[in-house]
């Protein structure tokens, strides 16, 4: 690790020659692959952009020029060369380093992302503003091929190339978003750098030449020629019909090469988009052999890789349910985007592939897709996180709800995420769900329960949002029998308190009445929306403070939409809503963040203490 310990602030890589880079590289995927395989996080992706970065921090100085990263978790390479090489310890740890960029963190972390496909879009803003303050400095946009085939992509090089601001942009291609890349764009950008001609002909004029003055001078000469070449043999001109230069494709882990074109980017004035061929998962056979696995990992033996967990998961359970209902129903369609092993359809897609949809990274054409079924007799249900619904929200409204289509949307990590931090977090999809005419939103109380609700609403001719958390349950607990629409479940009854609980929450709320014995009635609201006013209502008649438990937003949830129908009955009593407040939460384990929002059990407790001894 020797030119690594050379590296302990900004600017530091520039002291480094050529030789010294490229032993660099090979330590910092040493390195890598050490702190994430304890602490977890994303590996592939940050193994593929080792050199790429190197050579930015070589060629540019991000003192004063700025770089955003597209989504974000392929920037670990560039913390260790900004100086945080020592707080990889903790990565994604409570308080500790982010797994994204983030600007409390670093002055050199320009913008935060951790959704995808906004790289360019802030990077024009960010060069417009550069122009009319008359500063100078470079603004560069690193973007993976998955990204760029999303239409916010497509708008922003539309206005950028229109416009012609000056402008770098990195395509990492490595084939890869979290699955396999899908589309016209991707096939594309797979001619471009797959071009079997332009390759030949391109090592045979590099490797022919020696290294000599004559060689070098005929190497200049003929790669003018061999620009002309790739023209010809590859179709770049989609980006240079759009106005931008194209250059490439270039090797994306031959750091002189990468360097020299790096350079001459700098001296066009206007956006440039430079295409970068790389290996998601380089220098880690596992990782380099499935890729998608190693994308956001849990902590892992490096030496045997990532094994199999045989925990039951509730994205598990919905692949196999889904799975199993599309055996017997012909109708049944599932859609993805650019997600299919993370939200479970893995099995689906092998049984089914003719009825089954990965779209890429464009939730928005997902929603509208889904409801275009729906419109023509199928039953499509859209598998996707709950933090990366909220970009199709607009479609949502006017496609799927204002027409009543019947699509499902199995939304998984719902509530909170854990090391993801604020970008990944589902806390708010009961909130901007529910204020939605026509959409349905259910949660179950326990994996059991999920292809229950699953097959339920499959056969409505209505939207329905079924939403659940990562990981399993806490405890075991038995599934509804049957599912009315609107009708909530009494779990267990008491004369103290009532306690209205939505999904996995509703096991917290157990957890604590059979650990005390509390003579408590539990209501399991497996419909948020819409409410079950006839149990409300019977609620409110027999108790003097009711309590309300969620894995939301406390603005727009599940609690305050019980406060309201409660003003309607003119109840008189206590509700006390128990939610996450109105902010964005930050990364940790699940435990340590409820504890932190006073959502942990003992803390549950005692405002159920202070509820019962205030009505006593």
């Amino acid at each position: 690790m020797k030119e690594l310990l050379k590296i302990n602030k900004i600017n530091d890589v520039k002291k480094l020659n050529l030789k010294e880079k490229e032993e660099l590289a090979e330590e910092i995927r040493e390195f890598l692959i050490d702190k994430v395989s304890k602490n977890g996080g994303h590996l592939a992706s940050n193994l593929g952009v080792v050199e790429l970065t190197i050579s930015l921090c070589d060629v540019f100085d991000f003192k004063k020029d700025k770089i955003i990263f597209d989504v974000g978790h392929q920037s670990y390479v560039y913390k260790i060369l900004t100086g945080r090489k020592d707080q990889f310890d903790q990565l994604r740890k409570y308080k500790g380093l982010r797994g994204f960029p983030y600007k409390k963190e670093s002055p050199y972390d320009y913008f935060e992302t951790g959704h995808s496909s906004t790289s360019i879009s802030a990077a024009t803003g960010m060069a417009r503003a550069r122009d009319i303050h008359k500063d100078n400095y470079h603004v560069v946009a690193l973007i993976g091929d998955g990204s760029i085939s999303s239409g916010m992509s497509l708008e922003a090089m539309n206005d950028l190339g229109f416009r012609k601001t000056k402008l770098i942009i990195i395509l990492n291609d490595n084939g890869m978003s979290i699955s396999s890349n899908v589309g016209g764009l991707s096939s594309y950008l797979s001619r471009l750098s797959l071009n079997e001609k332009y390759i030949k002909i391109k090592n045979k004029i590099k490797y022919s030449l020696d290294d000599t003055k004559l060689g070098n001078f005929s190497f200049k000469y003929l790669s003018r020629i061999k620009d002309g070449i790739r023209k010809t043999l590859v179709p770049s001109k989609y980006f240079e019909d759009m106005g931008l230069t194209y250059i490439g494709p270039i090797d994306g882990h031959n750091i002189s090469e990468i360097e020299k074109v790096l350079k001459r980017a700098k001296k066009v004035d206007g956006p440039v988009i430079i295409h970068a061929v790389t290996k998601k998962g380089k220098g880690y056979p596992f990782a380099e052999d499935i890729p998608e696995k190693y994308h956001g990992v849990s902590s892992f033996d490096k030496k045997v890789g990532i094994q199999e967990s045989k925990k039951d998961t509730y994205t598990a359970a919905f692949g196999h349910e889904i799975t199993k209902l599309a055996s017997t129903d012909k109708k049944i369609v599932a859609i993805t985007a650019a997600m299919q092993d993370g939200v479970g359809l893995g099995e689906f897609a092998k049984k089914f592939p003719n009825r089954y949809f990965d779209v890429g990274i464009s939730e928005e054409h997902a929603v509208t897709l889904a409801a275009g079924m729906s419109v023509s007799n199928l039953k499509p249900v859209f598998a996707v996180y709950s933090t990366f619904l909220q970009r199709g929200f607009d479609q949502l409204v006017h496609d799927v709800c204002m027409q009543n289509s019947s699509v499902v949307f199995a939304i998984d990590r719902a509530g909170l995420v854990g090391p993801d931090g604020e970008t990944h977090q589902g806390i708010l999809d009961l909130s901007y769900l529910s204020i939605i005419p026509n959409m349905t939103v259910i949660s179950p109380k326990c994996i059991e329960e999920l292809g229950i609700l699953l097959k339920w609403s499959i056969d409505q001719k209505f939207p329905v949002a079924i939403r659940y958390p990562r990981g399993g349950d806490y405890i075991k607990m038995q599934p509804l029998k049957k599912v009315s629409l609107g009708k909530w479940e009494t779990i267990c009854k008491g004369k103290d308190l009532a306690i209205i609980a939505t999904g996995k929450m509703v096991q917290k709320a157990y957890q604590i009445i059979e650990k005390d014995q509390l003579n408590i009635t539990l209501i399991n609201a497996t419909f948020i929306k819409p409410l079950d006013f006839e149990m409300l209502k019977e609620i409110s008649s027999q108790y003097k403070s009711i309590l309300t438990l969620e894995d939301n937003l406390i603005s727009g949830g599940l609690g305050h939409h019980i406060l309201l129908a409660l003003n309607d009955f003119d109840y008189s009593g206590k509700v006390k809503i128990l939610g996450f407040h109105n902010k964005f939460i930050e990364q940790g384990t699940i435990e340590e963040l409820y504890l932190q929002e006073h959502l942990d059990n003992d803390a549950i407790k005692k405002e159920i203490d202070h509820l019962i001894k205030k009505e006593k």
